[in-house]
């Protein structure tokens, strides 16, 4: 089990909890954990220092794109003769998420590759591979995310430079497998989305934020609360923490403007109903904010799913000809659907956005707040925007649904 590290806490270590993000998870009171992607860097971590040194650190720390360094107990251990592999697992804690792979146990085996050769990425048992377009992956790669890949990267860089591997880049395969995995993921969207024979290693912060309802929609309030207090007039909600990224970067809006939303939309909007500020800038991934234009409140998985005919009807209001729109209709994820809509130049991302923001201004009822929206994708590059738009000024009109 990792080492759990302080949340929430204010500047220079006060201990007072500062707006935002770490705020809302500190208000909640629930234990944060770790991603798939951060165990399988602690596991390829500690089995290609095994590789070089014949010793596995145990724990293994290492450094998370924020900035945070759990520590990682090994599970499990195993260097072959003569050093021609080794493997190392770390079980999966999700804190008080209800995630389905919490408790699975992430394995790593590591071999060694002639120099140049780079770090490649191999699907061991109960680790998918994609099978369709449309994920951030090419057809026929290990479901291992680009995150998750370049964070292995990097500490597998610094476990060369630090024991005499093949200079400042490792040189290795590196097998990544999840006990049960294939079984897991008949619990996941993974077979829908064409990822076959098991899970995917995800992650973008490397830790997971538990979502009770009511916790995290009552955070979201008193994230609401805060900024009003101290006199923002602009608030952010956010799906993540590559939005929130995305959000300050164009508004350079204050930690304590920002409202992680994950995917409570609605909690959002009616307490903003409410409880106004004078703008609202809402920022997420394309799909999840194409559920908010077709009148999703709710944007989780579980409870509601990107439509595809619904993309291809405003796919044709931005002039895609029947062919296309037929193709949108029939793509395998809201990627694809925007990725065939851009190629065509059709302003998928746009039209998206600004029926979102549509549809959150008709939840707003009126309240005195100016809407705009950001779409984005997995790399967080902007793919659709639509303007500030406050009540009573002229509505894109939505699609029939």
């Amino acid at each position: 089990m990792a080492e759990a590290q302080p949340q929430g806490t204010g500047p220079q270590g006060t201990g007072k909890a500062a707006g935002g993000r770490s705020a809302q998870l500190a208000h909640t009171g629930l234990r944060p954990g770790w991603t798939t992607g951060a165990c399988a860097t602690a596991a390829s971590t500690a089995a290609y220092t095994a590789l070089l040194t014949g010793e596995f650190p145990d724990p293994v720390t290492i450094t998370l794109p924020k900035g945070q360094t759990p520590s990682f107990a090994l599970a499990v251990e195993e260097l072959a003769p003569g050093r021609t592999t080794a493997m190392a697992g770390v079980v999966k804690d999700a804190g008080d998420d209800p995630d389905v792979t919490h408790g699975a146990l992430v394995r790593a085996t590591v071999r060694a590759l002639p120099a140049g050769s780079g770090v490649v990425f191999k699907a061991g048992p109960g680790v998918g591979t994609v099978t369709r377009p449309g994920l951030p992956l090419d057809v026929g790669e290990p479901a291992i995310n680009p995150v998750p890949r370049q964070l292995m990267r990097e500490h597998l860089a610094e476990v060369a430079a630090r024991h005499g591997g093949t200079g400042a880049t490792a040189d290795v395969e590196v097998e990544i497998s999840v006990d049960h995995g294939e079984e897991i993921a008949r619990s996941t969207w993974n077979p829908r989305l064409g990822i076959l024979g098991g899970l995917s290693i995800l992650g973008t912060t490397g830790i997971v934020v538990p979502y009770s309802c009511s916790a995290w929609i009552d955070s979201i309030r008193r994230g609401v609360d805060v900024a009003r207090a101290a006199g923002r007039r602009h608030v952010a909600g956010c799906t993540g923490s590559t939005s929130e990224k995305v959000a300050v970067a164009l508004h350079h809006l204050p930690e304590d403007a920002l409202l992680d939303m994950g995917d409570f939309a609605g909690a959002v909007l009616k307490y903003i109903r409410r409880h106004p500020v004078e703008r609202l800038t809402i920022c997420g991934g394309f799909a999840k904010l194409s559920k908010l234009a077709a009148g999703h409140l709710d944007l989780h998985s579980a409870r509601s799913q990107v439509d595809k005919g619904f993309l291809a009807e405003l796919a044709r209001r931005g002039g895609a000809d029947e062919a296309l729109a037929a193709a949108v209709a029939e793509a395998n994820t809201g990627l694809a659907a925007l990725q065939l809509c851009t190629a065509a130049g059709v302003p998928l991302g746009d039209l998206v956005a600004a029926t979102a923001r549509d549809e959150s201004l008709a939840v707003l009822r009126g309240a005195p707040v100016a809407v705009d929206v950001i779409c984005i994708d997995r790399a967080g590059m902007v793919v659709g925007r639509a303007e500030p738009r406050g009540p009573g000024e002229d509505r894109q009109g939505s699609p029939q649904r």
